[in-house]
């Protein structure tokens, strides 16, 4: 979809889209549009009972006197309450009207909003951010038919007085919306396509945005003591990758130390000697998503010039089972030299986190680390499907992480961290085991598990194995890999981290 900024005026073709408000003072722009229908749109507004209530939508064929074809009025609610995420709001359910009615070519007006708390440049700007996001479809193995909620919107002007304001302020949007597109292509995937190498071979892409990205392979690792991931890989023909991002944007005068963002990549993920259950195994593709935010997160600041330095590391294996497979009792040396016991090959991702972070940490001694992983089935009997499960051992990182996912609505939930959870990790002969003695608080035993690999900077824990798919389509997130992640890493770090 091509989305550009142009001044007022009424469309060709197509639809005409106005914002309409509760306050009747309010609509300026359809008072407009109202004369110069002669009176239609008002007399279709009563007769439809519509009053700009948040949500709704009105839709008429234009009169003589417009040349577009269709007029939809989208009710924006009251003006008090409308703000960044209500336009973005608003652009995606512009996307999914025009999309519903078939229409190809649209023009949406923002010229009259100077009295809500966005003006007419960030407005336009962010309902063309939530329509851009609402647009993604991933196709690429439709190949006899075509999608049957393809995107038929072709074209979306945004009009306003300050066409060139607009632009600039959906430039940065633009490249967040890149990097949420491009983690949604990477959990979409499939595992015969998706292998740890390929999704290395992905991230370097990378380099094309300025990210320096390196590839360690599986006799680097070994050399550095990395067991525990190299346990989890032993199993596949597929050889482990760790992949380090790194973008240094920060100005020089600034904190020089760098956010760290780790993430788990496993690319498929049988549950290894400890199998699922072949009922929805094939969802495991996208167990890979931890890392798939990471690469997009890396993406999405290089691309918006974010002042900021930060580091990416994913560790991706392939969880299999086969002769060379490990067992469940095997005992693993992990890089940081602590031992474990592996008790359920299924609770791999912990095992490549452990490596992964502690490298991280050890290389680059960050400000802070955030790691995030499809890591438990728990979190989602915990918070279902429209929470990450957030554990910390930092209050204000939480804090800023809770503030971070509201504004996005990428939400998350704290969770407790006890010292009484800790001890259930402890193993008869091995430092740690890998999960906890009984059924009870899965997401937390498996934090508590990562926390022994972390070091006393600043570290939270997303749980995300509930929210990076969606078997639903939601107002900015089409049904599939939702790219859950992304935008809440960008709004905390451009809310606390960036440079001014």
């Amino acid at each position: 979809m091509n989305i550009t900024f142009a001044k007022p005026s009424y469309p060709p073709t197509g639809a005409y889209v106005v914002l309409a408000w509760e306050e009747t003072s309010a609509n300026r722009a359809v008072e407009a549009l109202n004369r110069k229908t002669r009176g239609t749109l008002k007399r279709a507004m009563t007769s439809e009972n519509f009053t700009g209530k948040n949500g709704t939508t009105l839709t008429l064929l234009a009169p003589t006197g417009l040349r577009a074809e269709r007029i939809i009025l989208i009710g924006a609610g009251k003006i008090k309450d409308f703000d960044v995420r209500e336009a973005q709001s608003a652009g995606g359910r512009i996307l999914s009207k025009l999309n519903s009615l078939g229409i190809k070519q649209a023009a949406v007006n923002v010229e009259f909003v100077s009295q809500t708390a966005l003006n007419a440049a960030d407005c336009g700007a962010h309902i063309a951010f939530g329509a851009s996001l609402a647009s993604y479809r991933f196709g690429l193995y439709k190949v006899k038919k075509a999608l049957t909620n393809q995107v038929v919107v072709r074209k979306l002007a945004i009009m306003g007085s300050e066409p060139s304001k607009m632009r600039s302020r959906y430039k940065p949007l633009s490249a967040v919306a890149n990097g949420v597109f491009f983690t949604r292509d990477l959990v979409s995937e499939p595992a015969n396509v998706l292998f740890p190498n390929e999704l290395a071979t992905r991230a370097q892409a990378l380099s094309d945005d300025g990210v320096k990205v390196e590839v360690l392979g599986p006799s680097k690792m070994k050399q550095l003591g990395m067991g525990a991931l190299l346990g989890v890989a032993q199993g596949s023909v597929q050889e482990p990758r760790l992949v380090v991002m790194r973008w240094d944007g920060a100005e020089k005068d600034a904190e020089q130390r760098p956010l760290a963002f780790v993430g788990k990549g496993v690319t498929f993920d049988t549950g290894g000697i400890s199998i699922k259950p072949s009922a929805g195994m094939g969802d495991m593709k996208w167990d890979m998503g931890g890392a798939g935010v990471v690469i997009g997160l890396m993406r999405a600041l290089a691309q918006r010039k974010a002042k900021v330095n930060a580091v990416g590391v994913v560790g991706l294996v392939e969880n299999m089972p086969s002769g060379n497979a490990q067992r469940p009792g095997d005992i693993v040396t992990s890089m940081s030299g602590q031992t474990i016991e592996v008790l359920n090959t299924d609770a791999e991702g912990r095992l490549v986190l452990a490596d992964a972070i502690w490298y991280t940490q050890k290389r680059f001694k960050p400000r802070l680390t955030v790691d995030l992983a499809t890591l438990t089935g728990a979190i989602i009997v915990s918070l279902g499907h429209e929470r990450a499960g957030l554990f910390s051992n930092n209050d204000a990182l939480t804090n800023e992480l809770v503030e971070a996912g509201n504004w996005v609505d990428e939400k998350v939930w704290p969770m407790p961290m006890d010292d009484e959870y800790d001890k259930d990790m402890d193993s008869d002969i091995a430092d740690v085991q890998n999960i906890g003695s009984g059924r009870g608080a899965g997401s937390v035993t498996a934090a508590k598990f990562i926390e022994r690999f972390v070091d006393t900077t600043p570290w939270a824990h997303l749980d995300i194995a509930g929210v990076t798919w969606s078997k639903k389509s939601k107002k900015l997130v089409p049904r599939g890999g939702t790219g859950f992640g992304v935008r809440l890493l960008n709004r905390l770090v451009a809310n606390h981290y960036e440079t001014k």
